[in-house]
């Protein structure tokens, strides 16, 4: 499908979406009418401004992506599932796994995800990727089980022991310490379209990959899903995200000192968001986008870019997204930010778009 922001000499140019039918992957599943399908513009949108730190890349070669997870092993990104625009006006969840060179700038297919699943709980551990849970489903998104861990020597998906049904979600904020995954938050139940139920959990709770065993910590102050999740040290430091629907976004972040005890309260986000994307540079946490942000009784993305300086709990806000995204997430590699694919209105509106941010060093 081609994509919404054509390349030229000087950057990028935006271009109003062509109607394409999309050819998904034999294990392509589950169309959503329910969830809006990609918004077609009346006219060419501005084109976006970079500088301040971003370019453009590459887009992702496979096509629009939103609601789905993103890691790293080395210098490679991964794109893990999410929702793809259907061909007839929705959206389907797919198993889809694309990989970014970082040095080469080109993409690449690697082995699909043994089910198709959005809103995955991704995270990367000693050179492997770990999915651990995520949603899918038909008119309703339910919580799934299933678990796997992706080596990339053999490009070759094996299946773990499924989630523990009491804990099973998607959306969840991730954090890695050591051989430690620990999952903050999620939802079990997201039913697309207006009214539709949204069951955020206070869950947390940490699978060890060497044990294969899981252990119960302290619940969030709050629910949360469509969170920002980043482990620093030994602090797991959750941020923003929403509570039980798109426009019931949140500007709390808690930490969680992972040598035991409860959850602390921090600096709040300047803005509420959910649906935002999160990744760390060193001992600061940059937040990207989301969703719920009501204009004219309409919701629209957030192009809120704020970094949180965890040293001294204080928030700075930053030059705004060229492309406002949310249902994305963010990845560090090198010092510079990843953030591939999410959607540009409120529900599904899937976009290829691949943008790196490198913050200032300050």
């Amino acid at each position: 499908m081609p994509s919404r922001y054509a390349r030229t000499a000087g950057g990028i140019l935006a271009t109003a979406l062509t109607t394409t039918v999309l050819v998904l992957p034999a294990g392509a599943a589950q169309a959503h009418p329910g969830h809006p399908g990609p918004h077609v513009p009346a006219s060419p949108a501005p084109a976006p401004a970079y500088g301040n730190g971003w370019r453009p890349l590459a887009p992702i070669a496979g096509g629009p992506r939103q609601e789905h997870s993103v890691a790293a092993i080395g210098r490679h990104v991964y794109v893990i599932g999410g929702i793809k625009p259907d061909g007839a006006g929705g959206v389907a969840t797919v198993p889809d796994v694309e990989v970014y060179d970082t040095r080469r700038g080109t993409w690449r297919p690697a082995a699909p995800l043994p089910v198709p699943m959005n809103h995955p709980n991704v995270a990367t551990v000693r050179g492997k990727l770990y999915v651990l849970g995520g949603l899918s489903g038909g008119s309703s998104w339910q919580a799934l089980r299933d678990s796997y861990v992706y080596d990339p020597a053999n490009d070759r998906w094996s299946t773990l022991p499924p989630m523990p049904a009491a804990i099973a979600r998607g959306s969840a904020a991730m954090g890695v310490q050591g051989t430690r995954i620990h999952l903050a938050g999620g939802m079990r139940t997201l039913t697309p379209g207006p009214g539709g139920l949204q069951d955020t959990v206070t869950n947390v709770d940490a699978y060890d990959v060497t044990t294969g065993t899981w252990t119960s910590l302290p619940d969030l102050p709050e629910a949360r899903d469509h969170v920002g999740g980043v482990v620093i040290g030994r602090t797991f430091y959750v941020l923003g995200g929403r509570d039980r629907g798109q426009v019931n976004v949140r500007d709390t972040v808690y930490s969680l000192d992972l040598r035991g005890g409860g959850w602390t309260e921090r600096a709040p986000m300047p803005t509420a968001r959910g649906g935002i994307a999160a990744a760390a540079v060193g001992t600061t946490i940059y937040t990207f986008g989301g969703e719920g942000n009501v204009v004219d009784g309409t919701n629209t993305v957030f192009d809120q870019v704020e970094a949180y300086d965890t040293r001294r709990d204080r928030w700075q806000r930053l030059a705004p997204m060229p492309v406002p995204r949310h249902g994305t997430a963010a990845v560090t590699v090198g010092g510079t930010v990843h953030i591939p694919g999410g959607g540009d209105q409120g529900g599904g509106s899937p976009l290829d778009v691949h943008d790196a941010f490198r913050p200032r060093i300050r």
